[in-house]
């Protein structure tokens, strides 16, 4: 799959559209809607399924220098405040923040990041492993295929965690069961 298919085929989710049209108004640097909302809408239009169907949430990734609790959760109210109207959910995150509270959740220690794309870099399939700015920049480190041909395979980063990819792969799995999980 080539990058202005993906694009266009992660385009047919009007919240999708809406989202990146809206997203430069909040000022955020380094900002990207993130993953599920972007392949799980290719899966949604590969299988003849609603654009919307079965995405839990849109994730937005930015990256300010600002580590501060107070800076990210401004963003995050004027987020919430500029898509209030889309009935959807969307979680908004600095990642240059992500190191601060990453180990206490999920158990595992994760390096601080230099740019948004480094968060993308460690999601935990490469089919996650996609982001769109509001301009059409799209960035894919492992490519598109395993979008294409609905593969979900584990990404051997440092944060890895088999427990994590099993339960997500689990719920995909359940939602598109033309999906091939790779085990971890």
């Amino acid at each position: 799959m080539d990058e202005a298919l993906f694009t266009g085929l992660a385009l047919r989710n009007e919240v999708n559209r809406e989202i990146l049209k809206r997203l430069p108004s909040l000022g955020l640097t380094d900002a990207w809607l993130v993953s599920g909302s972007l392949f799980q809408t290719a899966w949604n239009v590969l299988t003849d399924r609603p654009a919307g169907y079965g995405i839990k949430d849109y994730d937005i990734f930015y990256f300010d220098p600002d580590t501060s609790w107070e800076a990210e959760d401004a963003a995050i109210r004027r987020c919430g405040d500029l898509f209030a109207g889309l009935d959807v959910e969307i979680e908004l995150r600095n990642q240059a923040r992500v190191h601060l509270w990453y180990e206490e959740k999920f158990g595992t220690a994760y390096p601080p990041l230099r740019s948004s794309c480094e968060g993308i870099d460690r999601f935990l399939a490469p089919a996650c492993m996609v982001g769109l700015q509001p301009d059409g920049t799209l960035y894919a480190p492992c490519g598109l295929s395993d979008i294409e041909v609905m593969t979900i395979r584990p990404n051997r980063v440092a944060n890895f965690n088999a427990g994590r990819y099993a339960e997500k792969a689990a719920r995909w799995k359940a939602m598109w069961p033309e999906l091939t999980v790779i085990a971890p």
